[in-house]
């Protein structure tokens, strides 16, 4: 891992409202995410995590502190240079699979190129490689409706390393699978950190699948807890 955090978060809040309504969903994170780890986040309803989560994948900007990724300070950017930071850094995986029904997993998994406006065959081969990553390449022309929930998911996975992100959010992708599938997801999810190097950060509920994690971050009313390093070797 490289010595320089990919995440820093220094002192940052969160507020929504304004005067006696106005609720502070974070009030000073302080929190660094160092490249190639793999990280769970865990709380409970309202303790922050996904505020957080939110303000990393740059959907919500901080309404104090830094936000740095990559040493770059993100809360100085506008929403459309949050917007490309997103595009050319981050992937995103969410509990609910997101595919679009009537199309196939590859043309699902191509999206992301498509809005970034590559071509054809680049779009193609980039798709299969991906589908290739999540055991799913002889599945490419199959709609979501063919495909069971963790086909699924590995599909909505896929889609989110067709653009070579250097960070993976991931919102509770276990929360719609079996205990079965459920840990197929965690083992792949658990690859793509260790063979392709990718940041991966993971809010559960789930203690089994936060096992997965090299490091755990617990969040209680809007402040970080704890954290446990070196979880998993």
């Amino acid at each position: 891992m490289a010595d320089d955090p990919i995440i820093s978060l220094r002192g940052v809040t969160k507020v929504y409202g304004s005067g006696p309504t106005a609720f502070q969903a974070l009030k000073g994170i302080d929190l660094d995410i160092a490249q190639g780890d793999f990280v769970a986040v865990m709380g409970p309803s309202g303790s922050g995590k996904s505020t957080t989560m939110n303000i990393l994948g740059c959907l919500d900007v901080p309404s104090g502190g830094e936000f740095l990724f990559k040493g770059r300070h993100v809360e100085r950017l506008d929403r459309d240079q949050r917007a490309l930071l997103r595009r050319r850094y981050l992937g995103f995986v969410f509990q609910g699979f997101n595919l679009l029904s009537r199309t196939t997993a590859l043309e699902n998994v191509e999206l992301p190129l498509l809005y970034r406006g590559e071509d054809k065959k680049t779009r193609y081969d980039s798709g299969m490689a991906a589908l290739d990553k999540v055991g799913l390449k002889d599945w490419w022309d199959h709609t979501p409706a063919e495909l069971s929930g963790g086909q699924q998911q590995r599909v909505a996975i896929a889609r989110a390393i067709v653009t070579q992100p250097d960070v993976l959010l991931a919102d509770e992708p276990t929360g719609n699978l079996d205990s079965e599938r459920s840990v197929e997801i965690m083992e792949l999810l658990t690859d793509l950190n260790r063979n392709s190097g990718i940041t991966v950060l993971m809010v559960t509920h789930e203690p089994d699948m936060a096992a997965f994690a090299r490091t755990i971050v617990h969040f209680k009313d809007g402040l970080v807890e704890s954290v446990e390093y070196g979880v998993k070797a």
